[in-house]
């Protein structure tokens, strides 16, 4: 696993721009897998910045994203999809019909799963995964259990996680308790994965994906099974790491 240790949020903004932009320069029709969540909005910013220079072309991209709440609709200001839209998808020259994010809508959520799972595989390869990591070191919404699913399903979400993502929702809203996610086995077929980790609070979590132990516990450690790893922290992830 390769390692890059940052001073500063905006270094680790930067430096995970660099990477997804040289899968885009490297395969312009590239697969992008995508994350919410507040860690990866720095890297979409410089992206978006990058576009708008005409340094990166977007509209030949296709992406797909890791999750998304259940149930909620996407027009939901907290929905993920409402997310890559504000963040990314409506900042970019990229065409939305190639943009996937789980349907939080959907009556079947275990119709939308199947169907989810197909569409990746029809894209073939993702070409980049981009992953925040948990406190309770959950990668997409693949919590902490004592088995984990391989392919895209329907989880319900952790207290732990629940507690961490309130902060999103204002006083009132109803926030969803279960959520849509690629399984542990959709991630690790990408090509290539990278992972976003800032702040004391992911210390845990991220010592323990660097101790190349496999836990269930800790589903992050099981991207030391995919051999094209990149993790871009900043110190106070670090800070728990044997060195």
């Amino acid at each position: 696993m390769r390692v890059i240790v940052c001073e500063t949020y905006e270094e680790m903004s930067v430096r995970a721009a660099d990477e997804i932009a040289a899968v885009m320069q490297a395969r312009p029709d590239c697969v992008l897998g995508l994350a919410t969540g507040s860690t990866p909005v720095g890297m979409y910013d410089e992206l978006v910045r990058r576009c708008d220079a005409g340094e990166l072309d977007f509209s030949p991209v296709r992406t797909v994203n890791l999750d998304e709440y259940y149930p909620i609709s996407p027009d939901n200001a907290q929905s993920y999809r409402y997310f890559m839209n504000t963040n990314l998808f409506d900042r970019v020259n990229i065409d939305k019909k190639n943009t996937a994010v789980p349907d939080g809508s959907a009556e079947d959520p275990e119709a939308e799963c199947l169907a989810y799972e197909q569409k990746i595989a029809a894209l073939g390869q993702v070409d980049i995964q981009v992953l925040g990591i948990g406190q309770n070191g959950h990668i997409g919404f693949n919590e902490p259990d004592s088995a984990l699913h391989p392919l895209t399903h329907l989880t319900a979400l952790t207290e732990s996680t629940l507690r961490a993502n309130a902060r999103f929702f204002s006083q009132g809203e109803v926030m969803p308790t279960a959520a849509l996610t690629m399984g542990m086995g959709t991630i690790l077929r990408a090509k290539k994965i990278l992972i976003l980790a800032n702040g004391a609070s992911k210390a845990d979590a991220v010592a323990t994906l660097l101790s190349g132990m496999l836990t269930t516990a800790c589903p992050a450690s099981f991207l030391n099974l995919h051999d094209d790893v990149t993790l871009i922290c900043d110190g106070a992830a670090m800070s728990k790491v044997n060195v």
